[in-house]
C-alpha cells in the first residue's frame, strides 16, 4: 500500500483572545518563549531569518521566514513549511491552524514525521492557550522529553 496524498500535520485551537494579541505571541520570542522555545534571535519579518533555541535540550533551529500577513498568517520553512493561519471569531477569540508539509522519506517515515509534528503543534497551542488565557506557564516543552534535557534542564 503506498499513500495517494502526502501526510500534512494539522493542529487547531480556539484562544479566547483577540486576533492581534494571539498574532502576536507567534512572532514576537519574548512572548513566544513563554509557552515554545526558550528564546529566539529576533521578531518574525518576512524574508528574514532567525534562530529559535530549545535551551533545555541544547537545539536550536534556523527559521526562514516566507510570509508574514499581519492577523491573519505565517508561513516559514522550518526546514519544510509550516504554516499558521489565524481566523478572528466573534468576542475577542481567535481560531489558529498550524500546518505543516513536506516532509521527506519513505512512506512510513513520512506519516511518523506527520503524526510527530501534530504532536508537537498541538502542545504548542495548548501551552500558548494557557498562557494567553491565563497567564499559566505550563512547561509542555520542556516536560515532554525530561529524560533529554540537558544541564538540568535550564
Amino acid at each position: 500500500m503506498s499513500l495517494q496524498n502526502a501526510p500534512q500535520a494539522r493542529a487547531e485551537m480556539l484562544i479566547r483572545r483577540p486576533v492581534a494579541t494571539v498574532f502576536e505571541a507567534f512572532v514576537d520570542p519574548a512572548i513566544t518563549s513563554r509557552f515554545w522555545f526558550s528564546r529566539g534571535s529576533g521578531k518574525l519579518a518576512q524574508g528574514s531569518v532567525v534562530r529559535w533555541y530549545w535551551d533545555m535540550y541544547g537545539v536550536s533551529a534556523d527559521v526562514t521566514v516566507k510570509l508574514v500577513e499581519r492577523d491573519r498568517r505565517i508561513l516559514i520553512e522550518w526546514p519544510t513549511p509550516v504554516e499558521w493561519a489565524f481566523t478572528p471569531r466573534g468576542d475577542d477569540t481567535t481560531f489558529v491552524r498550524v500546518t505543516a508539509s513536506g516532509s521527506t522519506g519513505n512512506d512510513d517515515e513520512k506519516v511518523a514525521k506527520a503524526l510527530d509534528s501534530m504532536g508537537g503543534f498541538s502542545l504548542l497551542l495548548a501551552g500558548c492557550k494557557a498562557f494567553l488565557e491565563h497567564g499559566i506557564e505550563l512547561n509542555l516543552v520542556r516536560d515532554h522529553h525530561p529524560d533529554a534535557l540537558v544541564d538540568g534542564g535550564a
